[in-house]
């Protein structure tokens, strides 16, 4: 029979199995409560925060704390509902230590009623310490179980000491099998939209990679150069491109703009150029002020065409770097192109004038080619040859060749020599203009001769023009432009039609001395050219010629003796002076190409 109190009012064993039945339901349908709850959101953090929250409020604790286990197997507080100390806030408890290493171990609920007093337990100083700072003393850990795997513990805490019940323990274990669940489920949902993320990323970069590779097959079928690639780069890849070809100069930069703008930028250490050239592959560094550089070599065919770099904040990714290598690609592949092209129109160009400064009649058919390069060789009335000693002669022609066009010309190498016939109404304008560019170009001093062309005798143009550029290097001239006319007085010397001329006049001057230098092995002719060359002063003559004033006097005596004592008057010695200089010329034209690139 129930027990009943005779007291009006009293409470029986019935009322107590109500209001017990009455608080389980209301603690599951809240655990169910919380369940739902938990299943409906998807961020970790947002997870975690929440699961301490409720289980706080569930089990009415001072404080509830989520550990999860690391790498290590360390158990790292992920969340924290109460209020606690910011240093317990980042506990972290050791593999095999505290009452959690309990927990993982059993894979089931474990509580103390007095945590300091707990003496089965390993310890941690530093765990322990923050436990007693914080006058936390009842301590109930579960397991959060995805399977058959622990990933973490959930604690509650009180401040006071007591027992759990073991209505308490099932309750927080329930909740801790839901909340484990909806932890799992957050971190699949996060890696699942961190994978999509990435294959989304990973999309529009092979979408940016193919829309890249169509600009730069445009690029190439369009006939389009180093600043069209420098500009598509830029659009898809920010920050500054610069190219440089194969000997290092700049030849297109763009920035973020779009533009031309001036490579101001410090260039990367030597290393890095020399490490791309080496390996074939993209090289990248810091420099200074913070901004990145990669820097890719133009090659092809084995050959080192230039370089394709990219200065900008951001550090260069993977795709970038491909990106970058294959843009460079293409340019070794435009510029081959390039190459292949300008040689055959050079060829072709060459060719043209080959023939015309040869003495065969010009057939109809090279008139035609001629004519489809905009070249009417009728009109072709001077003729210029042109010289760098710091630059081989293929370098001269090439920038001959792309100054050809201007002047409706022609131009090659023709017998070891920069060549181009051209049309101008001013021959010693001409000269200049083309001396002026050449000497931007080639970054050197250069000499151009311009010969006006009379009739069909380009071959005789030639000649003068090309003798008159060695008698230039032989009057000490290196950087200059002019026409054979401005060198008429020395036409005896470089002119071939008039060395009968030239050899009268020598062997009526210089005959005597002459015939002497042969039989007897002397050098009364340089003797005398030194003696004009110094203003007849007879000491700096002697030091000159490294010889003894006596032996200076001796050979001037013999001079005297063979062309008469009035060699030295004002009339002779003119006429002298200018045989000896004549002389030395000839012999100097007649010798080795002077100043020859």
């Amino acid at each position: 029979m129930a027990r009943t109190d005779s007291a009006a009012g009293g409470v029986t064993d019935h009322d107590e199995l109500v209001a017990y039945r009455l608080r389980r339901e209301r603690e599951l349908s809240s655990l169910y409560a919380t369940a739902r709850s938990l299943t409906a959101l998807g961020e970790v953090d947002e997870v975690l925060r929440s699961i301490v929250r409720h289980a706080h409020e569930l089990i009415g604790g001072d404080f509830a704390y989520l550990s999860l286990l690391d790498e290590e197997e360390n158990l790292t507080l992920k969340a924290a509902a109460g209020t606690i100390s910011p240093e317990f806030s980042s506990a972290r408890m050791p593999a095999g230590s505290g009452l959690g290493a309990r927990v993982l171990e059993s894979r089931a609920p474990f509580w103390v009623s007095n945590y300091g007093e707990a003496r089965f337990l390993s310890r941690d100083s530093t765990f322990d310490q923050l436990m007693r700072s914080e006058g936390l003393m009842a301590l109930l850990g579960v397991p959060l179980l995805v399977g058959e795997r622990v990933i973490g513990v959930l604690f509650t805490a009180d401040r006071t000491e007591r027992p759990f019940e073991k209505d308490e323990v099932a309750l927080f274990s329930a909740f801790a099998d839901h909340a484990a669940v909806a932890l799992d489920n957050a971190r699949l949902y996060e890696e699942s939209r961190v994978s999509l993320r990435t294959i989304e990323d990973q999309i529009a970069t092979m979408e940016r990679a193919v829309a890249v590779h169509e600009a730069l097959t445009r690029v190439v079928l369009t006939g389009g150069g180093p600043g069209d690639i420098a500009e598509l780069l830029v659009e898809h890849l920010r920050g500054t491109v610069t190219v440089q070809d194969r000997d290092d100069r700049v030849v297109a930069v763009r920035n973020s703009h779009g533009q031309d703008v001036h490579d101001d930028q410090d260039h990367p250490a030597p290393r890095l150029f020399e490490e791309a050239r080496r390996t074939g592959r993209c090289a990248s560094a810091q420099g200074d002020e913070g901004t990145f550089r990669s820097v890719a070599a133009i090659q092809a065919g084995g050959s080192h065409l230039g370089y394709l770099s990219l200065t900008r904040r951001a550090e260069a990714d993977p795709a970038d770097v491909r990106m970058l290598e294959r843009s460079a690609q293409i340019m070794g592949l435009l510029i081959l192109i390039r190459d292949a092209r300008v040689e055959a129109e050079e060829r072709v160009r060459g060719e043209l004038l080959m023939e015309l400064l040869s003495r065969a009649p010009l057939h109809p058919s090279q008139r035609d080619r001629a004519l489809a390069r905009g070249v009417d060789v009728d009109r072709l009335d001077v003729l210029v040859v042109a010289d760098c000693p710091h630059r081989p002669t293929s370098d001269i022609v090439r920038q001959l060749n792309a100054l050809s066009p201007e002047w409706s010309g022609l131009a090659g190498e023709y017998l070891g020599r920069a060549t181009m016939l051209l049309r101008a109404d001013d021959a010693e304008a001409a000269a200049r203009a083309l001396h002026h560019r050449l000497r931007q170009t080639l970054g050197a001093p250069a000499l151009v001769v311009a010969d006006r062309v009379a009739g069909q005798e380009r071959s005789r143009s030639f000649t003068l023009a090309q003798r008159c550029l060695k008698l230039m290097w032989s009057l000490g001239e290196d950087d200059r432009g002019s026409t054979t006319q401005r060198y008429a007085m020395y036409a005896l010397v470089f002119d071939p039609e008039r060395s009968h001329d030239l050899d009268r006049f020598l062997d009526d001057c210089l005959g005597p001395l002459l015939a002497y230098d042969r039989r007897r092995s002397t050098d009364l002719v340089a003797t005398t050219a030194a003696y004009f060359a110094h203003s007849g002063n007879l000491s700096r003559t002697a030091r000159f010629l490294h010889v003894h004033m006596n032996t200076l006097l001796k050979r001037l005596d013999r001079v005297g003796v063979l062309l008469g004592d009035d060699w030295r008057s004002p009339d002779s010695a003119l006429r002298l002076h200018l045989a000896v200089r004549l002389h030395e010329l000839r012999s100097a034209l007649d010798g080795p190409a002077a100043g020859a690139g």
